[in-house]
């Protein structure tokens, strides 16, 4: 029903605008006046939306996803850990590099980066029973602030 309502109502507003741009040709054909923009009567309306409703969908998602690299690194971290204990569970001990974990499975290719496009720092313990695996974060650089760590231990 507002569907039918909306599409009449859109309807008189083009009928109007179609009368107002033809009368206003008019004018200027017997002034000898240049043409000038009719604007639709649907344009400004429009355009004060868009100015207004840009900035707050840029603002909102500026501070709505600025975590969410963490979140989805720590996530990917989770699911290296178990992995890894797989394999410690299957070899006795955690293995020497991060792509040992990949084993030929395409599935597992990005495995080793974090969600900043860093590669994951792996330090194995020299007897293999533990490991501290670390992020980058954001500014790519190790022991900052922002480097996400977990360990085994």
């Amino acid at each position: 029903m507002f569907d039918f309502i909306g599409c009449i109502l859109d309807t008189y507003l083009d009928i109007k605008h179609w009368f107002k741009t033809k009368k206003r040709r008019k004018y200027e054909k017997e002034n000898n006046l240049p043409k000038s923009i009719v604007w639709h009567p649907m344009t400004k309306p429009l355009l004060i939306f868009f100015i207004i409703i840009t900035p707050i969908i840029f603002l909102f998602s500026f501070f709505f996803f600025k975590n969410e690299n963490k979140k989805r690194t720590t996530k990917r971290m989770l699911e290296i850990s178990k992995l890894l204990e797989a394999e410690k569970k299957q070899f006795g001990k955690f293995p020497s590099a991060l792509k040992d974990i990949i084993r030929n499975n395409p599935l597992r290719s990005n495995l080793t980066t974090d969600y900043w496009k860093s590669t994951f720092v792996y330090i194995p313990s020299k007897d293999g029973q533990n490991y501290q695996l670390t992020s980058l974060g954001g500014d790519g650089k190790l022991n900052t602030k922002d480097d996400i760590q977990y360990s085994s231990n």
